[in-house]
């Protein structure tokens, strides 16, 4: 009966540690890491671009910044949205705690993505 007792403890405990981190969660657990696949598309460098998040927690709505953003072959647009100087990521949809997106395009240079905004959901 002991160990019953010591283990819903734990878990409880567990919980409210892991809601504590949860809480922690801000818009630099979004990280974003450009590669060059070393493919060229209608003569244009190809990029492979994974957004992931860090955090414990899902987050929606990932904005970033994306100004002057293009490519020479469509991008899925499941995987990135552009509005004006801004691009939603995944939809808008939630990516949950650890996940990535990832999705490629072909431009030359590089354009640098930052994320600009999300809400957390809490967990």
């Amino acid at each position: 009966m002991a160990t019953v007792a010591q283990s819903l403890t734990l878990i409880v405990l567990f919980s409210l540690i892991s809601r504590g981190f949860c809480d922690k969660c801000v818009l630099g657990n979004i990280k974003i890491v450009t590669t060059r696949s070393g493919v060229e598309r209608a003569g244009k460098p190809e990029w492979n671009v994974v957004v992931m998040n860090n955090c414990a927690c899902a987050q929606s709505l990932i904005t970033v910044s994306c100004r002057g953003f293009q490519s020479s072959y469509p991008v899925d647009p499941t995987k990135l949205v552009k509005h004006g100087d801004k691009c939603i990521i995944n939809g808008g949809d939630a990516l949950v705690g650890g996940a990535s997106v990832k999705f490629s395009y072909a431009w030359d240079p590089p354009f640098i993505l930052v994320p600009v905004s999300s809400i957390v959901i809490p967990c």
